[in-house]
């Protein structure tokens, strides 16, 4: 934990040194110049099209433009790229701010649609875990949509509404990994699950709690950030790492050929299927292409940097998630053997 705070203020740190560009000289009397000429309502020309759809206003395409100007006079003096207002200088691409992040956020929502496909085609009906993954794939899908719309137009509205939905997601996905690894899940009038496997009062009781604790936390996290005068990015990026790496931890502990969980109902420790080893493989590229969002860097051409990359390897390892819990789902230790 002291290390990912160490990684984490890191990241932070290079973030705050890397946001000087806003406070540029010549940054600054670029806008004074620019909102003189191109923002006065007597004289000022409509902006295209593309732009008013994307709610660019005058003041917004005179930052866009002196923050190039700035950005290419200083690569051509031999000074580093520097952030302005918090974000790299991405080229737009009609009135989208950041077209590669763009462009991934709507990979992931395509490969997640098809995962979802994969849930529901291939997963019995009638399994119970069946509805929880269901319900992850739809909150993944929400949170690439939003994501989409954030990196396309940068407002106060669209930051809150796709950090808030990446929460939910991950948050989703550690809610569902206990009732799977714990298994805490309802039990099932189908032929799936084992007879002996079926859940008593009490695991239902803490299915509740676990629930609700959920529902409270996510709440409380959405009341806080919302509630604050400025938003507190620091506390966000704890907020979902530590959610995310327990997740990743869980699965980790499921893969491990000594781990301490029971994998499957009514079935002793000991019992590993081949493919449970893809849990730690697939759990270890996530955190991998975490530090994506840790260490980065100028975008390469003004175009891709390290966030749109991270966009671009969830893409890649989501597929073979959706294929891993469909063979978890499919193990034969999940149908009623009837002795």
């Amino acid at each position: 934990m002291r290390g990912l705070n160490l990684l984490l203020l890191l990241g932070l740190l290079g973030q705050t040194y890397a946001s000087w560009g806003d406070k540029n000289k010549i940054f600054i009397n670029c806008l004074t110049r620019c909102a003189e000429v191109q923002c006065d309502p007597s004289i000022a020309q409509p902006l295209p099209l593309l732009l008013r759809l994307t709610f660019w206003t005058c003041s917004d395409d005179c930052k866009y433009r002196c923050m190039h100007a700035t950005t290419t006079r200083e690569v051509e003096m031999g000074l580093a790229v520097k952030q302005y207002y918090g974000k790299w200088p991405f080229w737009r691409m009609g009135g989208i701010q950041e077209p590669a992040s763009v462009a991934f956020s709507l990979f992931n929502l395509w490969t997640h649609v098809g995962g979802l496909a994969r849930i529901r085609r291939d997963i019995p009906e009638g399994h119970p875990m069946k509805l929880y993954y269901v319900v992850w794939a739809f909150a993944s899908m929400n949170t690439w949509i939003w994501s989409s719309v954030f990196h396309t137009r940068d407002t106060s509205t669209t930051e809150k509404l796709d950090y808030f939905s990446a929460a939910l997601t991950i948050l989703c996905a550690l809610y569902f990994t206990v009732i799977r690894l714990f298994h805490l899940y309802p039990s099932s009038r189908s032929q799936l699950t084992l007879t002996q496997s079926t859940p008593k009062g009490n695991s239902n009781s803490i299915r509740r709690l676990w629930s609700f604790i959920c529902v409270v936390t996510f709440t409380c996290h959405v009341s806080y950030l919302t509630l604050l005068p400025t938003f507190d990015y620091f506390y966000n990026i704890v907020f979902n790492a530590v959610l995310g790496l327990t997740h990743n931890a869980l699965w980790l502990a499921y893969s491990l050929p000594f781990g301490p969980l029971r994998r499957f109902p009514g079935r002793p420790k000991s019992y590993r299927p081949s493919f449970v080893k893809k849990a730690g493989i697939l759990v270890g590229c996530m955190t991998a292409a975490t530090a994506l969002e840790l260490f980065d860097f100028p975008p390469l051409g003004r175009i891709i940097d390290a966030h749109s990359l991270w966009h671009l390897s969830t893409a890649l390892i989501a597929p073979y998630w959706y294929r891993f819990l469909v063979e978890d789902s499919r193990d034969e230790s999940w149908h009623d053997q009837r002795v």
